[in-house]
């Protein structure tokens, strides 16, 4: 097959190679997949730019952890019938060696949910961390039918997914964007109302949430959790699943006075169970509409270099994919 990988960590065209691999073979509990477009994230970038220290966890690695495509080949213990399917996939190179930036990709049977016919295969790819690091984000505080929740960042990739599955939930969702531009958007994603983020923020929260809001999706937990203490209501929630800085100052006694449970959440780790469930609803909302992740550029596999300098660069709005 042909594969992009990288054998050292560095800049994208000193690590990144595109060459042949033998074919994988699905092993017990596992799909094959022939991949039709491989998603690409930030995640994966850190990951070959060695940005958490981490190192090499294996000497080969295919990036990549998001992908679509069509089963061909299915392992021991899994049931035939998924032969010929369409699919989407998440987690083929969290905690394993190779991704889906490759031809086939084998992932096991729980990290696969069907792609319905609504949905391309570039949308499917783009499903994987967004997705379920936005239904987590969304969901994991607890119910939120007749409930507010206020997305920071409602224009972004998690963030415009999770107005989607948060007005989907039942939720009063208020969103929060940087540029004028977005608020489209953001409304069209979903949010009942959508406002930009500056000093007054606080002030034009209260106005149309006077109560104040139950649970907050967090994009840039060190810049924003002041503001969030003060419109959060007692007993209320954070979900933060990316931070402006690495370390924060928190108003520790305001937060334990209101009660508020804050969620770090690391899409790689979540539970099985809850990503499954985030699996079954995305696939559900998909078949309704787009989950609010626009394919923003594409890049054959012989340019996937390009792809992980176009992320680095943040040389335009959307996501990135990379056809195979």
């Amino acid at each position: 097959m042909r594969a992009a990988w990288y054998e050292k960590q560095g800049a994208p065209e000193e690590s990144l190679r595109v060459g042949e691999m033998p074919d994988p073979s699905p092993a017990r509990g596992e799909l094959r997949i022939r991949v039709a477009a491989s998603g690409v994230n930030p995640g994966d970038v850190k990951k070959r730019q060695d940005s958490f220290g981490v190192g090499m966890p294996y000497p080969r690695v295919i990036p990549h952890s998001d992908g679509a495509g069509t089963v061909d080949q299915v392992g021991d213990g899994v049931d035939r019938s998924w032969v010929g399917k369409r699919v989407w996939c998440f987690g083929a190179q969290s905690y394993r060696p190779y991704g889906t930036a490759a031809e086939l990709c084998v992932v096991p049977e729980a990290l696969v949910s069907e792609l319905p016919d609504e949905a391309s295969f570039e949308q499917g790819a783009l499903l994987g961390i967004a997705g379920i690091t936005a239904h987590r984000a969304v969901h994991v505080g607890g119910p939120i039918g007749g409930r507010t929740v206020l997305i920071q960042g409602g224009a972004g990739a998690v963030g415009s997914c999770a107005v989607r599955l948060a007005r989907r939930g039942g939720a009063n969702v208020i969103a929060t964007v940087q540029h004028e531009a977005q608020l489209g958007a953001a409304k069209e994603a979903g949010a009942h109302h959508v406002l930009r983020s500056g000093d007054d923020l606080v002030e034009r929260v209260a106005a149309v949430a006077p109560d104040g809001v139950d649970h907050i999706v967090e994009v840039a937990f060190a810049a924003n959790i002041a503001a969030d203490e003060k419109m959060l209501k007692l007993g209320g929630s954070i979900a933060s699943y990316a931070s402006n800085a690495p370390e924060a100052t928190i108003p520790f006694w305001l937060l334990a006075f209101k009660n508020v449970r804050v969620f770090f959440l690391g899409s790689d780790d979540f539970p099985l169970e809850a990503k499954r469930a985030a699996a079954t609803e995305l696939t559900a909302a998909l078949r309704e509409g787009p989950v609010g992740l626009p394919v923003g550029a594409r890049f054959p596999l012989d340019e996937v270099a390009a792809a992980h300098e176009y992320i680095e660069g943040r040389k335009g709005p959307g996501r990135v994919v990379v056809t195979i």
